[in-house]
């Protein structure tokens, strides 16, 4: 019982990381305007990893896509991988995890193919968990290194200075998303333990050696050499010993008289 509890809450909380991940890929709130040093402006802008937004004070909201890729940062191209990595890893594992389940039957699929494919979908779990973190940390430092290169500017008193982006809810939506993934990996794998036969844990191969180890039994029987004549099989018809009389001499002749 307890196997399959584990099971079913893994498969429950890295459902709500991939979910998670989702969510947080989709949303355009990685970044938003840092509004320390002027709370009131007429302009709010945040972004995305697939497009930019600006909304204005009366409520009109603009988003714009990226229609490069070549003219993005190559560190921004690979969070984007790596959230797209660890979706596509996290619903193949979602897909295998639902056939694995011990309270669902399927034809006749043995304990060791649902623990095997347990374990497979743990796997990928804790990848995409990985990927999940991996990708939102990636993009966090970056914003650290952007932010305060223009807080530098700004105490050097340069005008131009851009604006100063710092982390969105996105951010934190991935950051718990790939740890809800990670540990329903984790669980997975701790429940393939339990879906393992015993008799396939500890099963052993026997060998008997040719020559030792010979079983004899024990009885009345007498083991002979394989060399000794048989008594039996030596007498026939021909020689019988013929009957004696009563001193001990035979009434007839027989062939051994004559050796």
């Amino acid at each position: 019982m307890s196997t399959t509890i584990c099971q079913v809450m893994g498969f429950l909380v890295s459902l709500l990381g991939v979910g998670g991940s989702i969510m947080a890929t989709a949303m355009d709130t990685w970044s938003t305007q840092d509004l320390y040093d002027n709370p009131v402006t007429a302009v709010f802008q945040y972004q995305g990893l697939w497009r930019s937004c600006v909304r204005q004070s009366s409520g009109f909201t603009e988003c714009r896509p990226y229609f490069t890729i070549l003219g993005l940062p190559a560190m921004f191209q690979a969070v984007r991988a790596l959230m797209i990595v660890g979706i596509v890893l996290g619903i193949l594992g979602l897909l295998v995890c639902i056939f694995a389940l011990k309270c669902i039957r399927i034809g006749s699929m043995e304990d060791t193919a649902k623990a095997n494919m347990t374990l497979t979908s743990g796997i990928m779990f804790i990848i995409a968990g990985l990927c999940a973190i991996t990708g939102v940390s990636v993009f966090a430092n970056m914003l650290v290194t952007n932010f305060w290169m223009s807080t530098t500017n700004m105490f050097q008193g340069m005008q131009n200075v851009q604006n100063r982006y710092t982390f969105g809810s996105a951010l934190f939506v991935g950051w718990v998303a790939g740890g809800l993934a990670l540990v329903g990996g984790i669980m997975m794998c701790l429940a393939c333990k339990g879906l393992i036969p015993e008799e396939s844990r500890y099963k052993a191969v026997s060998y008997n050696a040719s020559g030792r180890n010979i079983s004899y039994r024990t009885g009345p029987y007498k083991v002979g050499s394989g060399y000794e004549a048989d008594p039996k099989a030596r007498k026939g018809t021909g020689y019988e010993e013929a009957p004696r009389s009563e001193d001990g001499r035979r009434p007839y002749p027989s062939k051994y008289d004559y050796v």
